[in-house]
């Protein structure tokens, strides 16, 4: 584990670097959270449930970034593509994202348009095109054509161009940080109904025709809606719209008013409904469904807390016993409604203070009148019934 890890954690928490290094100790020795946050506060400086599992995750993160950028310079490394420039741009990203970013262009891929393109040696053209300055595409394009390549016209040679100005497009970083912003603040989710799936796919009905700003939809609509899917009731979509995507492309790539300028707006909007926009609704798509998935686990937390917190026994006067050794017994009386009415701690197993305790639970039941007594189960529990 590296130790910028909890420098890292201890400032986005708020906290100290101690309780973040005493809390993965402790989570490395296989501790539960609920134990962490009952049994060792005085190790992690009594750090709640909360705390934890968001240290516990977000070490989680980091091992897998470190992870996935070892695994990316290595492979660098291995195909020699790693410069110092390189190095610097990896040293510098701090989320997956931008470092998937920055990898793209040198991850291996399988056979494009973009690489056959630069097989029958067409890039020089694409770059040329690409820079966008006044010259005579089909002159210029003549040279590029070979028959023992496969490139039999110049239509063939400028298509292939636009192919390897597609794939540059898709893969700056600028421009996907744009496309990335632009889904997330305007894309649409629609779903429509599978033809022939109406009658089977009749708990979806009310997603058989709808279109929703996506960051607006609620969490069980978002679930809700990616459940037909898997099932194959509903078609999903989750874009922006097309004219909106290209024109925003169109402002970052077009240089110029020229010949070359034109053929870079056609691989341009290529780019963008062949590649940009699928990587961006899958992004999406996982962010979504992430954000719903906790929303979920929220809702249900509140209503396990709400159901757990009820009382058992209806309306009664309670007293509740924390028990404990070392720390002593904690006890909280409450009224029939569940209000606190007093709180203290007794310590019954210190042989010097075991009278008094007795002498103050004999208080407490009389003065509140209470009507049971409940017992933690856990450590000294037995010990605490029998006193």
């Amino acid at each position: 584990m590296k130790e910028n890890y909890f420098n890292i954690i201890a400032i986005e928490l708020g906290i100290k670097p101690a309780q973040v290094i005493a809390t993965y100790k402790l989570l490395s020795e296989d501790a539960t959270i609920p134990f962490i946050a009952r049994y060792r506060k005085e190790l992690t400086g009594s750090l709640d449930e909360v705390v934890i599992q968001s240290i516990r995750d977000r070490l989680e993160q980091l091992a897998e970034f470190d992870k996935r950028k070892d695994a990316i310079l290595k492979s660098l490394t291995e195909r020699e593509l790693l410069n110092d420039e390189l190095q610097a741009k990896i040293d510098k990203a701090s989320t997956l994202t931008e470092l998937e970013d920055i990898y793209l262009p040198y991850r291996p891929k399988r056979k494009t348009r973009a690489s056959i393109a630069k097989e029958k040696g067409l890039e020089p053209l694409a770059l040329k095109i690409f820079e966008q300055t006044d010259f005579k595409i089909e002159e210029f394009a003549k040279q590029f054509i070979d028959d023992e390549k496969g490139v039999a016209s110049i239509e063939e040679a400028l298509q292939g161009a636009r192919d390897i100005i597609a794939e540059l497009a898709n893969e700056d970083i600028p421009a996907r940080n744009k496309m990335r912003e632009l889904f997330k603040e305007t894309s649409l989710l629609h779903s429509k109904v599978v033809k022939g799936k109406e009658e089977t796919g009749e708990k979806f009905r009310d997603y058989f025709e709808l279109s929703e700003l996506s960051k607006n939809s609620p969490s069980h609509r978002i679930l809700a809606i990616f459940r037909g899917e898997n099932e194959s009731v509903l078609r999903v979509s989750i874009q922006p719209e097309d004219e909106r995507a290209i024109e925003l492309l169109n402002r970052h790539f077009i240089k110029a008013e020229n010949e070359a300028a034109e053929q870079v707006k056609i691989a341009v909007e290529d780019s963008y409904k062949r590649l940009l926009s699928v990587s961006m609704e899958t992004e999406l798509r996982n962010e979504l469904k992430k954000f719903a998935d906790e929303k979920a686990i929220e809702v249900f937390s509140v209503n396990l807390n709400q159901l757990l917190m009820a009382p058992p026994l209806g309306s009664k006067k309670v007293l509740a016993v924390d028990p404990a050794f070392r720390t002593g017994c904690k006890i909280v009386c409450l009224d029939e409604q569940g209000k606190m009415l007093s709180h203290t701690t007794i310590f019954p197993f210190e042989k010097n203070r075991s009278n008094d305790a007795k002498k103050i639970l004999t208080e407490l039941l009389t003065e509140f009148g209470i009507e049971v007594i409940a017992v933690g189960n856990g450590t000294a529990s037995r010990e605490s019934e029998q006193f």
